[in-house]
């Protein structure tokens, strides 16, 4: 792919943006050698304005997302694309988000262009687990465990079963469910049907990936080994 191209598709600017960066100097190899439109280095060895490229198609993101954020890019008011640096949201392809969280929903969202992966970790066929931490508006009853574990839960407006989810009860109004499968705005949806009311709700790992050292409102690049453990593999 010509230079030009790729880093228009890598959201740095315009094509016409991008030939005036190259003729400007802004993009090197890593000896700082300036290049030019016709040059041709793997992408690892290009550097634009001294910093190392994006990855290339293939790109996986994790968002810690604060409250109040919408998973958009078109709506009014606060977007989780405002959270990241503007080429991420005219990148080519572009990124979806792997499960949305809704604007009243904290923590762990990934974004990706790469849609063998999306499809992967959405599938009920990966069973890849969610873990939210949830914060509830009255105390428990005591049955929600077995409530949501029974694989008999059949939410409103839903004609399948859920399948079987985890319940740890960490306090009387606060718990760790765990998923294994992603319906809309499921974890409210179960703690309607038992009589509650989700005051605050984060996800806090998918997989066995958390947000270690991603601070609210903070993302990172992925790399090999983080996309290892959301399948549970050694990293």
């Amino acid at each position: 792919m010509r230079l030009v191209k790729l880093l228009a598709n890598l959201g740095y600017g315009s094509r016409k943006e991008m030939q005036i960066a190259i003729r400007n100097g802004w993009v090197t190899d890593k000896e700082g050698n300036r290049l030019k439109a016709e040059s041709k280095l793997p992408h690892e060895e290009i550097l634009f304005d001294d910093e190392p490229l994006d990855p290339p198609e293939g790109c996986i993101i994790l968002l810690n997302k604060p409250l109040g954020y919408t998973c958009s890019m078109k709506d009014r008011g606060r977007l989780v694309f405002d959270l990241l640096p503007e080429r991420y949201r005219v990148r080519k392809p572009a990124l979806s988000f792997v499960g949305r969280l809704d604007k009243d929903t904290t923590g762990l969202l990934l974004f990706t262009d790469n849609g063998k992966f999306l499809h992967e970790v959405i599938s009920p066929k990966a069973d890849v687990a969610k873990v939210y931490e949830v914060e509830l508006d009255r105390p428990m009853t005591g049955g929600e465990a077995d409530q949501f574990s029974s694989g008999e839960l059949v939410l409103e407006n839903d004609t399948h079963p859920l399948k079987p989810a985890e319940l740890e009860t960490l306090t009387e109004t606060t718990a760790r469910l765990t998923l294994h499968e992603g319906r809309y705005h499921q974890v409210r949806r179960m703690f309607a049907a038992t009589g509650n009311h989700v005051n605050k709700l984060h996800r806090a790992q998918l997989g066995n990936l958390t947000l270690d050292g991603v601070e609210e409102g903070q993302w990172k690049l992925l790399g090999t080994a983080d996309i290892d453990t959301i399948f549970g593999k050694d990293s």
